[in-house]
């Protein structure tokens, strides 16, 4: 596997990992930064990009939380603002991609839902509270009916907030975009174990050059 393969694969977990970040952030704290978030919700309208940057904002500075939480994962001593709970997120997002990889019925339904939502941007940017329902809508009526579900866990004030339950929602069909991502790119689940050091190095040499 080549070096670009590497750094591409790194590219789409950091993505999936900032979003499943921002999923125990807000169901912990109830807040999230706007730049972030959009990032995220952004990277769904990105189906026809030039590159793989192109998904998240066209540089690799607006993964720095996924590279962080990546790198730590991949053995990384880097432990700040990390948590089990992002790792079981994540690890919990590659498993729905799988469930929905394997189901012909379900895979158009989610982008089709995603092309509608897209509609909405002429009338709301991505963070609007409209759009992030449309998309939470989306999760449930798709992703949501599989057997196995992510289980958030977090401050019960902020989860019982429906506006917070739909960031959550949207935030996980945005992880789960970076799963197939990562798949087109050549990710395999045992790579997560042998490729760690490949995968780790290829995070700090973004992590260095990040401004």
């Amino acid at each position: 596997m080549t070096k670009a393969n590497i750094d591409n694969q790194a590219l789409a977990l950091a993505g999936l990992f900032q979003a499943t970040h921002l999923v125990e952030q807000i169901a912990r704290t109830g807040n999230v930064s706007d730049k972030e978030l959009r990032i995220c919700i952004e990277s769904l309208f990105q189906t026809h990009p030039h590159s793989i940057e192109d998904i998240y904002g066209g540089s690799r500075d607006n993964l720095k939380l996924g590279f962080k939480e990546l790198r730590f994962f991949t053995g990384g001593k880097n432990r700040t603002g990390s948590s089990p709970d992002v790792m079981r997120y994540a690890l919990g997002v590659l498993h729905l991609e799988s469930k929905l990889r394997k189901n012909r019925k379900m895979m158009p339904k989610v982008s089709k839902g995603i092309e509608q939502a897209k509609r909405q941007l002429d009338h709301f940017h991505s963070s609007h509270e409209n759009l992030i329902a449309n998309l939470s809508g989306l999760y449930q009526e798709t992703l949501s009916t599989f057997r196995f579900r992510i289980h958030v866990t977090g401050s019960a004030q902020h989860l019982q907030n429906p506006q917070n339950a739909h960031k959550i929602r949207a935030l996980l069909l945005c992880a789960v975009r970076s799963a197939i991502l990562w798949r087109q790119m050549g990710g395999r689940r045992w790579q997560l174990l042998f490729n760690r050091q490949k995968l780790n190095r290829s995070c700090k040499e973004v992590m260095e050059k990040m401004h």
